[in-house]
């Protein structure tokens, strides 16, 4: 377990200081991610783990929710800049074939396990107390995200318009909320699905979030 942040910071009066504020209570966010689910985690907690106290926090990140959508569309941005070096080249998108691009895709998305953390969490959890304006403020960056992400897709598959890339994107961030839990189950059940008679009940994130999004390319693909 990470050790409480010492507290003696100093009140951030910079822009440089309240942005290493941010990012000192993002990377504690981080690492309690990694120990346990977003619903376990409260503001308190992480305010005692980054060392400062629950007012301070709230001056750089009104709620915890604010927080993890903060974390989501950082990781998210991070990934759409690296996601390249990830696919086929996308110099000719009619040479390489679909599902090469969406396998390659999926196998990208499952080594960043954060984000796909935050994209099962978001519509049972985070989403589910939080203001309007909270609301507008992260979907506004979110959606702007996406649409880049879309736009990247559109450079690798061939055929696909603005709008079945952005179909595209809204199945993945669907299909990766459904299937991330269910990849990734509880050691009871994990234990479980070690009887031969349970071997179909176990999921293969990569895998079957590549063959799902094929089969949702073919049918965009087919649309007029």
């Amino acid at each position: 377990m990470t050790d409480v942040r010492p507290t003696d910071f100093q009140r951030a009066r910079s822009a440089e200081q309240r942005e290493a504020r941010k990012q000192a209570i993002l990377e504690v966010a981080t690492e309690l991610l990694a120990e346990m689910p977003v619903s376990d985690i409260s503001l308190r907690e992480l305010s005692r783990r980054v060392g400062l106290s629950k007012t301070n926090v709230v001056r750089y990140f009104e709620t915890r929710e604010a927080v993890f959508f903060e974390l989501l569309n950082r990781s998210l941005a991070q990934w759409i800049e690296e996601l390249p070096a990830d696919l086929p080249p996308a110099r000719e998108p009619e040479t390489v074939s679909t599902r090469a691009v969406v396998e390659a895709f999926a196998r990208s998305l499952a080594r960043r396990s954060l984000l796909c953390e935050l994209f099962s969490s978001l519509g049972s959890e985070l989403e589910r107390n939080i203001s309007a304006e909270s609301a507008r403020a992260f979907k506004l960056a979110h959606v702007q995200l996406l649409s880049e992400l879309a736009q990247l897709l559109r450079q690798h598959i061939a055929g696909l318009t603005p709008a079945t890339a952005r179909e595209l994107v809204s199945l993945t961030v669907v299909c990766t909320a459904g299937l991330w839990p269910f990849a990734h189950p509880s050691p009871a059940v994990a234990e479980a699905q070690q009887a031969p008679e349970l071997a179909d009940t176990r999921v293969d994130f990569a895998d079957r979030l590549g063959r799902t999004l094929h089969i949702a390319v073919i049918g965009l693909l087919s649309l007029d």
